[in-house]
């Protein structure tokens, strides 16, 4: 891996865990593209830690909030603790059942794509007909665990979490506003989960040996930057603007990717 790769994979995990593209597609797209196979677990893990700072620096206030007035706050606990518990479940099923495997293969990837898409322009159309009404205090426990669900389905990559996440809100009738929040809170225990169990399969097979530090170091900066931009872009989208562009940047790209599984074999697969 060079540099230039590391700023590269840097800023697609920093945009893209945050817009709803999907980082995890993105990333197997890039890694694909650039034919960088060693050392790939390790550095996904570190790419995590900067897009982790990124959502803590945005959401800080809250944050300091909930863990200095945790009583007062209780509701966000409870609420993030239930949707959390729902994707570690689901997550863990999907595991077992050799899905993630097979998913972390490419072989759903153009699917995955299509399906964010389509999730994309549902909330569009929900946005329309369903007006939002609801703060993260006054849902309900199947409010949570649903988008717990949604958001369980994720790890999958071309399955964008921010899309899923934030259809489920949508879905659940919450405010715009309280469903970026609620949505971008929800990824601070999925990224830290996500990044425990990754470290122990990189230590367990020994990458860190393989791993260019430097590398690590400048594409954890590069994620840490671009994912406060692509945070504070995305609560503006949320909050004023529709989901449009994304819908058709995501379902192009599905219809790309799986052309060129099934058809022009660019890439390889």
């Amino acid at each position: 891996m060079k540099v230039f790769h590391a700023i590269i994979l840097g800023l697609i995990q920093g945009l893209t865990e945050f817009l709803p593209v999907s980082s995890s597609g993105h990333l197997l797209l890039a890694n694909k593209l650039f034919d960088l196979t060693e050392g790939g677990m390790i550095f996904t893990v570190l790419l995590h830690l900067g897009t982790l700072a990124a959502v803590l620096v945005v959401y800080r206030k809250r944050i300091i909030e909930m863990i200095m007035h945790p009583v007062k706050q209780k509701m966000y606990w409870i609420w993030m603790i239930v949707a959390t518990c729902v994707t570690v479940v689901l997550a863990l099923v999907l595991k077992k059942l050799g899905v993630m495997d097979f998913a972390e293969s490419g072989r759903l990837l153009g699917f995955c794509f299509l399906f964010t898409a389509l999730l994309l322009a549902l909330t569009d159309l929900m946005r329309k007909r369903i007006p939002g009404r609801l703060t993260v205090p006054e849902m309900k426990w199947y409010h949570a665990a649903f988008i717990g669900f949604m958001q369980g389905i994720a790890p999958l990559p071309g399955i964008s979490r921010s899309g899923a996440t934030i259809t489920g809100a949508t879905a659940c009738r919450l405010k715009k506003d309280e469903a970026a929040e609620f949505s971008f809170l929800l990824s601070i225990p999925a990224i830290l989960g996500g990044l425990v169990l990754e470290v122990y399969d990189a230590l367990k097979g020994g990458e860190p040996l393989a791993v260019n530090w430097l590398c690590c170091v400048v594409g954890v900066i590069t994620a840490a930057v671009s994912g406060y931009f692509a945070v504070r872009f995305m609560i503006r989208l949320i909050t004023k603007r529709s989901f449009l562009g994304f819908t058709i940047y995501t379902a192009a790209l599905g219809v790309f990717v799986l052309l060129d599984r099934y058809v022009f074999h660019l890439l390889k697969w």
